[in-house]
């Protein structure tokens, strides 16, 4: 946990997920475990149950505060399992994480029969990229167990989602269609203050699109929601440093800090330690500028 995070405009109801409490007196870090073998960043690392349990127990040691599991890829280019491959992949983590932590978990995926059974061994939030756009019924499932989710800004699928990235104006648009998947959770009964947004960095984006996203994300503080954001190792880091993925670290530092002093609450990141300490220092800048200074000293 990193202190002190921004809030902007008015203050946001705490988020309960799993038997922890979320307020924004601080930004949240989530770990991202892809258990997959086609993940742009490290696919294939982490596919033995074991070995993704040890990642998330090293992660929880680096200051995670949520393990994020997926174990279908969504990189531009991506093509769809099915929901038994899917669950094939995360169930064993999910129930191995359960087993040895009381820490939030988060299943990243698009399919109700894969977060059904994620629920059922322990995940506590569900996590959609496509923000509802395949599968509405998740909200229904949101709803039945009291789950949180994070509804993701999105088009089309990830195989083509690169092929169409038109806006006539970026920021009024995500905020057009994130406020239609939020307006369709909560229709279906998920409470509005469960429910936290996500700009969607690199789904159907191209690298200008996600560094003014990066450079304003006050835009969304309309919406009165957390906010999430998902900058690490991607591919716009490598547009302007040039650089592969595997040397993207310090990009990626440099777009949490810039995330972290524009306002949002929680940060998707693989590198823990490195992405946490970028937060740190970038809460405690914003600290200065919206308190005045000295909040954030230990």
């Amino acid at each position: 946990m990193i202190a002190p995070a921004c809030t902007q405009g008015k203050a946001l109801a705490p988020i309960r997920i799993g038997r922890r409490t979320f307020d924004y007196s601080t930004v949240h870090v989530m770990g991202i475990v892809n258990v997959t073998p086609d993940s742009f960043f490290d696919g294939g690392h982490h596919m033995d149950r074991h070995r993704a349990v040890d990642r998330a127990a090293e992660m929880l040691d680096e200051g995670a505060d949520i393990i994020d599991i997926g174990g279908e890829s969504t990189r531009p280019g991506s093509r769809a399992v099915d929901a038994e491959e899917e669950m094939d992949r995360v169930m064993p983590v999910i129930a191995g994480l359960r087993a040895r932590f009381d820490v939030p978990i988060s299943i990243d995926t698009t399919k109700v029969q894969v977060a059904r059974a994620a629920a059922d061994a322990g995940a506590d939030l569900l996590n959609d990229v496509s923000g509802l756009r395949f599968e509405p019924d998740l909200a229904d499932l949101a709803a039945e167990r009291g789950l949180p989710m994070v509804l993701m800004h999105s088009r089309h699928t990830p195989e083509i989602m690169q092929r169409e990235v038109h806006y006539d104006d970026l920021k009024a648009e995500i905020l057009a269609e994130l406020t239609l998947a939020v307006d369709l959770a909560v229709g279906r009964g998920v409470p509005r203050d469960r429910i936290i947004v996500d700009p969607g960095l690199g789904f159907a984006k191209t690298a200008l699109h996600n560094l003014e996203i990066l450079a304003m994300p006050g835009f969304l503080a309309s919406m009165g929601l957390p906010v999430l954001v998902g900058p690490s190792n991607k591919s716009f880091i490598s547009a302007v440093t040039d650089c592969p993925v595997e040397r993207r670290t310090g990009g990626s530092a440099a777009a949490v800090t810039a995330a972290v002093m524009g306002g949002v609450h929680f940060i998707r990141v693989h590198d823990v330690a490195t992405m946490r300490q970028a937060a740190l220092v970038a809460s405690a800048m914003r600290s200065i500028v919206t308190k005045g200074g000295g909040a954030w000293m230990r």
